[in-house]
């Protein structure tokens, strides 16, 4: 006696409320499935991005918002601070190292980040063609920038001012390609790296001509005009040389005027810079230090109350398919219960009739558990493809996580509590009172 091939002819029996019980069920584990997914990469994402740095240093205000648009690039900067601030934080004896950024532009999009070499360093990063920024205007962009945005090596592209679409193209000097970097499943991918020196050049205004020189006689107006036609050929000369001359490799770049940075990625010499650089910071002087893994500890806090009440539909949902599954069973073994007495006179066992009943309960609950897992993946993959250029972005759908295998056990476990009181019915099955009765 097949008594998997009679629990699927009794299900399919009754397709629509098979169907809806199943359905119903794949909701509430798809949302599990969701959570567990965004949770678990989410977290592990945010943790990569910000390995190595101990703690940001910039423009006071929000101390999130300064973590979210250094580290993460996914939020407004706060605001620049003088060079001078931070190259004299950078001196302090409980600093190991700093890494400078520069932000404010854009190509599509994506964030062009102003730095040094230490910033791929600090990632770990590898070329898949071409090599870093060496003069300005050179960037190096990441793998996911290059397959969206078309880049190759050698292209040339114009930056748009502000770090949204849309926004006014700075025309004067393009941007060349001199790098593509490797996968790595981190920020990097989806940055646009250059020189601190190609975010300044990009937004100076320009440098104003020398002014003429007052003459007392016409006599002396035509050397004065070729002198002035002299230097401010010069002045040009100067200034486009600047755009041909080596770039800081690391630290903060050389410049004889006033220049301001966003932000500062640092690293602590010791354990007790931890306790005494963040309070000396922002007492003590204009700027304002937030720690990445203090920050993003309030985050995940805050966002898991919006986790738990979703935790809670999904457990909700899961009962009351569980319910429907019960009823279900219970209503169809009231009809059945003629059917059930000649399997047993047939020479099927009290046994035999328990097993089927649990069988049909955890056949329904297993494909409500395929069915929930599959929605689940879908719903994240559709999330990414409608959130480009974000965090979001670079969460993978199709991973299959352990923690899946438990949504199945649950699911079985559903199943087996809601069969438990029909089963029970089946096994005290009547051969002669249901013949007799028929």
């Amino acid at each position: 006696m097949n008594l998997f091939k009679i629990s699927w002819k009794y299900l399919t029996f009754r397709p629509l409320s098979t169907g809806l019980n199943v359905f119903l069920l794949a909701l509430g584990l798809a949302i599990i499935t969701v959570l567990l997914l965004i949770q678990d990469q989410f977290e592990k994402k945010m943790n990569q991005d910000a390995a190595g740095i101990d703690l940001v240093v910039g423009a006071k205000g929000s101390p999130l918002q300064l973590i979210l648009s250094s580290v993460y690039h996914i939020d407004f900067p706060t605001g620049n601070i003088k060079m001078e601030d931070a190259q004299r934080l950078s001196k302090n004896r409980l600093v190991k190292k700093v890494i400078p950024l520069a932000l404010g532009d854009n190509y599509q999009g994506y964030r062009i980040v102003g730095t040094n070499h230490d910033y791929l360093e600090l990632y770990g990063v590898s070329f898949s063609s071409g090599n870093p920024w060496a003069v300005p205007f050179e960037v190096v962009i990441g793998s996911e920038v290059a397959a969206k945005s078309g880049l190759k090596l050698g292209d040339e592209f114009t930056s748009s001012h502000g770090i949204s679409v849309g926004s006014h193209d700075h025309d004067l000097h393009n941007f060349v390609v001199s790098g593509i970097l490797s996968p790595r499943g981190n920020v990097v991918d989806r940055l646009i790296l250059t020189s601190i020196e190609s975010v300044w050049y990009t937004h100076d205004e320009g440098e104003s001509a020398p002014e003429e020189t007052s003459t007392d006689s016409l006599a002396s107006k035509e050397p004065t005009i070729d002198h002035q036609a002299d230097t401010t050929a010069l002045g040009e000369t100067d200034h486009e040389a600047k755009f041909h001359l080596p770039v800081a490799k690391t630290g903060f770049p050389i410049s004889d005027q006033e220049r301001e940075v966003t932000t500062v990625l640092l690293q602590f010499r010791n354990p007790m810079a931890a306790i005494q650089l963040p309070r000396m910071i922002n007492s003590g002087t204009s700027m304002q230090a937030a720690s990445p893994s203090f920050e993003m500890s309030r985050l995940f806090e805050l966002l898991g109350v919006g986790i738990s009440l979703l935790q809670g539909l999904a457990i909700v949902l899961i009962l009351v398919a569980g319910l429907g599954i019960f009823i279900a069973l219970y209503n169809s073994l009231k009809e059945r219960k003629y059917d059930l007495a000649i399997l047993r006179a047939i020479g099927a066992s009290r046994m035999q009739l328990l097993t089927l009943i649990f069988l049909e309960g955890l056949m329904l609950t297993f494909f409500g558990a395929l069915l929930g897992i599959g929605l689940g993946h879908s719903f994240v993959w559709l999330l990414v493809g409608v959130s480009e250029q974000n965090i979001v972005s670079s969460i993978q759908p199709w991973i299959f996580l352990k923690q899946e295998l438990w949504i199945v056990a649950y699911a079985l476990g559903v199943g087996v509590v809601a069969s438990i009181i029909p089963a029970w019915s089946a096994y005290q099955t009547s051969i002669a009172k249901q013949l007799t009765k028929a």
